[in-house]
């Protein structure tokens, strides 16, 4: 995309200072900038970059009063990181396929597609399929029978739904996401043996979800496991069967969750974070990394922290006691040793 400075601001509704001819083709960060791509300034601990960077453009906020000459050419917008947000989906829509079926690709001949959908190469549709308008299928996609995908969603490389499962509208799955794989049940038998137990639930996905690289989610042993709508998750996480995770909670990478756990609304939770199963996480909870949540957290908007978890401020304190365990050790010896000299004079004083 070749984009000029005039143009740039009426996209963005700024004001340009420099040359308005000036364009640019690819963003860049503000460090690493070179002539013809356009970078920002939102912080002012970057600030010294600003008098340095090649970049051919810089957003800058309508206050910001530069200290030294600027090269770049300026476009000063209320929201800088907006601003750029807006560009960055700008640009990334260029690097997506156009809107039609690769020969190679195998779709079921009852498929249902919207209009203006793209199915990569080599992916696989099952039968009963639907798919919603604007959805783009990357290369090597498989999709099982009677998934329900909406509108506008993007399926990367490798993502595989299984059989039953629905995906909203406005979604994006990365590489490898497995949506749908059994969920983790097996019964011992009277030998010791493990004998699976049938997991004929599904997987649903509501509106606005995002889900990273090689994350699976698990079906329901029966009803859904449910991502609720604006549900974000990171990369290498592990959902287990009968999940619910409320609207709007974010989950970084290498977190595990297992069976029948319910996560509320607006939690924040750290990466490598481990829940037990069958519990409540209260809505808007906060887990600090590496945590492992043993027990449900009723009171909404609380923080912990630790393995297993304690309310934040607990665990600090506790952190900090722990750190001067040995220092504490040695005053104990020391105090010991001073008790059992003075009880040895109190017991001399006595026989005298």
């Amino acid at each position: 995309m070749q984009i000029s400075a005039t143009e740039l601001s009426q996209l963005l509704d700024g004001t340009v200072e420099g040359d308005p001819t000036v364009t640019v083709s690819a963003p860049s960060k503000i460090e690493e900038g070179t002539p013809g791509t356009i970078s920002f300034l939102a912080n002012p601990k970057y600030e010294s970059y600003a008098y340095q960077t090649q970049a051919s453009i810089l957003l800058v906020s309508k206050n910001f009063q530069p200290s030294h000459p600027i090269n770049a050419t300026l476009i000063r917008v209320e929201n800088v990181y907006a601003a750029i947000t807006f560009l960055l989906e700008k640009f990334s829509q260029e690097h997506q396929p156009a809107a039609g079926v690769a020969t190679q690709a195998a779709i079921h001949e009852d498929v249902k597609l919207g209009e203006n959908t793209s199915i990569g190469i080599y992916s696989v549709i099952e039968s009963g399929v639907s798919i919603g308008a604007d959805t783009i299928v990357y290369p090597q996609v498989y999709i099982g029978k009677d998934v329900k995908i909406g509108k506008n969603v993007i399926l990367y490389p490798g993502v595989k739904i299984y059989h039953g499962c629905e995906i909203g509208d406005h979604c994006i799955l990365h590489a490898n996401v497995i949506i749908g794989s059994d969920g983790f049940g097996f019964l011992p038998d009277k030998d010791g043996n493990f004998k699976k137990i049938p997991q004929i639930g599904n997987v649903i996905l509501e509106n606005n979800v995002e889900i990273g690289a090689n994350t699976v989610i698990d079906r329901a042993t029966m009803g859904s496991t449910v991502l609720k709508t604006g549900v974000k998750l990171d990369n290498l996480i592990q959902v287990a069967h009968n999940v619910e995770i409320g609207e709007n909670t974010a989950i970084a990478a290498q977190a595990g969750i297992a069976g029948s756990t319910k996560i509320g609304k607006n939690c924040l939770i750290g990466g490598q974070a481990g829940f037990v199963g069958h519990i409540k996480v209260a809505d808007g909870s906060k887990v600090q990394a590496q945590s492992g949540v043993a027990a449900s957290i009723t009171e909404p908007g609380k923080a912990v922290y630790g393995s297993p978890a304690l309310p934040y401020g607990d665990y600090l304190k506790a952190y900090a006691v722990f750190k001067q365990l040995p220092a504490i050790n040695r005053q104990i010896r020391a105090l010991e040793r001073e008790i059992a000299q003075l009880k040895g004079e109190i017991s001399g004083n006595d026989v005298a």
